[in-house]
């Protein structure tokens, strides 16, 4: 069973708060990204996922569990994402916060089964909220009321760039991108379902090249931390362009290295939408 600590109840179970000096463990990049902007130089944020890895699934070393053990906060998403942390999480004593807790999901198939899609930080103004969420955990509200502020301006970024384009469709590697299209009067098509490593059959790879040609999308997108394989196939069946989206569950050696962000690689993401989407 796992544990699932509120807000409210951080406070009680850590005194002071987790201030400066302290630890946080996040379970991937986005929350370990808003956590250290809340936080600040002087709190410690260990993010369990490594640089160029998937977070999907991940398994915990006996080392990564000694730091979920020992941490002042643990930072993560329940309801299935990893099921390892979450076991960790359920035997540890001090705080820990599901930043999925309370909030409305939506299912997207995977495996040939539907799952509750756990993408929720790719919509600008969900993050902003989990952004306040971990605010009030680290008893840093001025702090995350900033973040939240620069999120909304993303998210107006976004309103704005997204508001007059020619297509709406947008092809995807894996059903990351759900919450992003809803917000913004987009219409999802995934290749696969919430585990991006799930190939279709040749079959089932011919009715998604059958649906792209029918959508009159021109660009299939791919991913920086999956093969672009199958999203290659397709648009080269399908007569269509390939680009990335990113939905930002990690980032790469080489991101890391040229200084990018959630923030910077959200606009790039817009970027690479308004192309192929031909807005004006």
């Amino acid at each position: 069973m796992v544990v699932v600590i509120a807000v409210v109840g951080l406070s009680a179970c850590s005194g002071s708060g987790v201030r400066t000096g302290k630890t946080v463990v996040a379970a991937f990049y986005p929350l370990a990204w808003a956590a250290q902007e809340i936080g600040g130089p002087g709190l410690h944020v260990v993010n369990l996922t490594p640089a160029g890895a998937e977070p999907h699934d991940i398994e915990l070393t006996p080392r990564d569990v000694q730091k979920v053990q020992s941490a002042d906060l643990v930072l993560y998403l329940g309801k299935g994402f990893q099921p390892a942390l979450e076991m960790a999480v359920a035997s540890r004593h001090g705080p820990s916060l599901d930043l999925l807790a309370g909030q409305a999901l939506a299912s997207a198939p995977t495996g040939g089964e539907t799952a509750l899609d756990p993408h929720v930080w790719l919509d600008p103004i969900r993050f902003a909220r989990m952004a306040m969420s971990i605010g009030n955990a680290l008893h840093r509200r001025r702090e995350a009321v900033r973040l939240e502020g620069r999120l909304r301006l993303l998210d107006g970024e976004f309103r704005n760039g997204l508001r007059s384009c020619r297509r709406h469709e947008i092809v995807t590697s894996h059903a990351a991108f759900g919450y992003l299209a809803k917000r913004y009067g987009l219409e999802q098509i995934a290749l696969t379902g919430l585990a991006p490593e799930v190939e279709p059959s040749p079959r089932d790879l011919q009715n998604l090249v059958d649906e792209v040609k029918r959508s009159g999308a021109t660009t299939v997108f791919f991913e920086t931390l999956v093969s672009p394989r199958l999203a290659q196939t397709v648009a080269r069946e399908a007569g269509a362009a390939t680009a990335v989206l990113d939905p930002i569950e990690g980032l790469t050696q080489d991101e890391l290295r040229a200084g990018d962000d959630y923030a910077s690689i959200m606009r790039s993401n817009l970027v690479a939408l308004r192309k192929a989407l031909a807005c004006r």
